[in-house]
């Protein structure tokens, strides 16, 4: 399993922030591996939220996004999205009030099947995509990567 996960502290209130990225709607304006992304099931932003995101790979790889887990008081949510090569967790929470937030982004990924066994190789690729989306995030929130 390789993990990756990213703190932005950011001017904008926690619950707007929190918001933004917990909509995977808006992934394309700051995840440059994101082509498009349509919401499949709910209305908005909510616990029955499901999102079909295309990635911006050379096949195009769809993936099902399912929001397993979403607390708009805490300002938390874990999504779940199962691939027939690998399974990725994502888990975004907030924290702040009206001054300022900090968003973190975790997303944890696993192989599946015959692949598992480059599980250590993944951590390398992984954390190259997550960097680029943390870039995007950065810039998205007007934010800065917390250390």
């Amino acid at each position: 399993m390789a993990r990756y996960s990213t703190t932005v502290r950011s001017e904008q209130p926690a619950s707007v922030a929190f918001t933004f990225v917990a909509d995977l709607s808006n992934l394309p304006q700051w995840d440059p591996g994101v082509q498009r992304v349509s919401q499949i099931r709910g209305d908005g932003l909510g616990a029955e939220s499901a999102y079909e995101v295309v990635l911006s790979t050379s096949g195009n790889t769809r993936l099902l996004y399912e929001m397993t887990e979403f607390d708009r008081e805490a300002l938390t949510a874990t999504l779940v999205a199962t691939h027939s090569w690998f399974r990725s967790i994502d888990t975004i929470s907030a924290t702040g009030n009206d001054d300022g937030s900090d968003v973190t982004y975790d997303a944890a990924l696993e192989l599946r099947g015959p692949l598992a066994l480059l599980d250590p190789l993944l951590g390398l690729v992984f954390n190259r995509i997550g960097d680029k989306a943390a870039a995007g995030l950065v810039g998205a929130l007007d934010g800065a990567v917390v250390a």
